[in-house]
């Protein structure tokens, strides 16, 4: 194989990346600096769009979603909605490791979590109640209802359906800093793989809303053989084409992780042109890409990487088209 040490690359702030090299460097498994990572953008808040006291929904509670695979065995394990547990992927790895399921969800998730010895915590903050206090204010805008009344685009709810013959298409738009993801894919000199997602979800979402990031083959996959790859944006679009997992089997067939990302992004641009979101993808052989979709605020995408070709942190980026 090649190198001595391996391979990570991310969507996230060096610090996080760094926490992520170093456990593998020192010696940990790929499932460990995957861990590790998302953990410490938990503990962080990154952005205010991973971990705890971000992203109110429309209740104004942060829940979490989380996903770790491991690309020797494809075991996965994945916690969505999950409320009271800071932790998300450490969950989401008890999950897999600790049970022969692949995903718990809601209220039952932070049970087990309670259970398998996590911490309940509240995790709502300060930041977290004034952005939903504000969100109120303004009449509960932005929202993600249609087809109800009273008018979603002038009014809070409580809603009721509109009768069909009356039903109207509600435009929306992306916004950039309503949602967002910690994505990451580490591969030792071994070839073994593993990626993983973090995630607070989408700000003023509908209680129990769940988006690409838990989802496998759409937030992130993972395959020994092949490499892997992760997703971040409109999780409520992407999820629905698996670009992961379609990244992940085309660079089995041959593509260059650049052109795989590409790929993905253009199977979605095809149904959905304006959607907000872009993917990393890297192989066994040690390379890697990434691709976006341009839109308003999004032109280019910047990543993290760490190789054993050097021993500063790379922060790369990708015009999107």
């Amino acid at each position: 194989m090649w190198g001595r040490g391996g391979l990570t690359v991310c969507f996230c702030p060096s610090a996080r990346r760094l926490l992520t090299w170093s456990a593998l460097q020192s010696g940990g498994s790929v499932l460990d600096a995957v861990e590790k990572g998302c953990a410490r953008c938990e503990v962080e808040q990154c952005d205010g769009t991973v971990g705890y006291g971000g992203s109110p929904d429309e209740a104004g509670e942060t829940t979490l979603d989380a996903l770790i695979m491991n690309g020797d065995t494809m075991e996965v394990g994945a916690v969505a909605n999950l409320r009271r547990i800071k932790n998300a992927i450490g969950v989401a790895r008890a999950v897999m490791e600790l049970t022969e399921h692949t995903m718990l969800v809601g209220e039952s998730a932070s049970l087990f979590a309670e259970r398998m010895g996590f911490t309940a915590e509240d995790l709502t903050t300060n930041k977290s109640i004034n952005i939903f206090s504000q969100w109120l204010k303004g009449n509960c805008q932005p929202n993600y209802r249609k087809n109800v009344y009273p008018d979603p685009s002038k009014y809070c709810g409580p809603y009721k359906p509109v009768p069909v013959q009356h039903q109207n298409k509600r435009a929306t738009s992306a916004n950039e800093h309503a949602h967002d993801t910690i994505g990451m894919i580490a591969i030792d000199q071994n070839g073994h793989v593993a990626a993983g997602t973090s995630t607070n979800g989408l700000t003023h979402k509908i209680p129990g809303r769940v988006g690409d990031s838990p989802i496998i083959g759409a937030g992130a996959y993972a395959d020994s053989t092949a490499g892997g790859a992760a997703a971040t944006g409109d999780g409520d679009v992407m999820m629905r084409f698996l670009p992961s997992y379609l990244a992940v089997e085309l660079m089995r067939a041959g593509a260059d992780p650049s052109e795989a990302c590409k790929t993905a992004i253009s199977r979605i641009k095809r149904h959905y042109s304006d959607f907000f979101g872009a993917i990393i993808c890297a192989n066994t052989t040690g390379h890697y890409g990434a691709a976006c979709n341009k839109v308003p605020g999004l032109s280019q995408f910047r990543y993290m990487v760490s190789t054993t070709e050097s021993d500063t942190p790379l922060l790369k980026a990708v015009d999107c088209f």
